[in-house]
């Protein structure tokens, strides 16, 4: 049996002890030995926001969760194949997939920092982090295709264009993630002093 809630009046079974019903939380002190711990693990901030939640369930395996990170993948993937359409790749060049995995590096590096300044990672912005980080960015980036793209140019003997394109994607990569973080981290701190400065 689970443990209650704090505030639920609900009866709680602690290991081994017999059952309590007191009507409230205040009844119990905290030194009492029948006083029900609760713990952050137990209470579930999920709760609600897909269907019926089950107690320790990991992420990945509960449907709901999943859905959102096929949902958001099927749209990363299109605007993905979108992008690849509308860019050149100028003399065989991979720039599709570089300009792809730099933008991807820069909206992920924002929106993961975003969402980490506004709270814990349950509810409204887990969802947000599974459907738009997990589920499109994870499938716009793609950095098998980088992989793959490296491995043509190597072979056709243009080692000097795959090594830059590698480099280039790993390193502006990286500095686009930055960007992102510190992009979301100034936003964050200019909304702040503005609600701030209106009370």
């Amino acid at each position: 049996m689970e443990p209650p809630i704090p505030g639920s009046g609900a009866p709680s079974r602690t290991s081994g002890a017999a059952e309590t019903t007191s009507g409230t939380d205040e009844d119990l002190l905290p030194i009492d030995s029948d006083a029900p711990e609760v713990t952050a693990g137990d209470i579930d901030l999920d709760a609600g926001t897909l269907g019926e939640v089950r107690a320790h369930r990991p992420i990945h395996l509960h449907p709901g969760f999943v859905l959102v990170v096929i949902a958001g993948g099927v749209f990363g993937a299109l605007a993905r194949y979108g992008l690849s359409t509308v860019l050149p790749a100028p003399g065989g060049w991979p720039l599709p997939t570089l300009v792809t995995n730099l933008a991807g590096a820069l909206l992920l590096g924002g929106l993961l920092e975003a969402l980490v300044r506004r709270g814990p990672d349950a509810g409204r912005r887990r969802i947000i982090r599974l459907l738009a980080g997990t589920g499109f960015m994870g499938a716009f980036t793609t950095y098998s295709t980088l992989a793959l793209e490296t491995n043509t140019l190597l072979d056709a003997g243009r080692i000097t264009d795959g090594l830059l394109y590698l480099a280039t994607t790993l390193i502006v990569g990286a500095a686009a993630t930055v960007a992102g973080i510190w992009l979301a981290a100034g936003h964050h701190t200019r909304a702040t002093t503005r609600q701030e400065g209106g009370r």
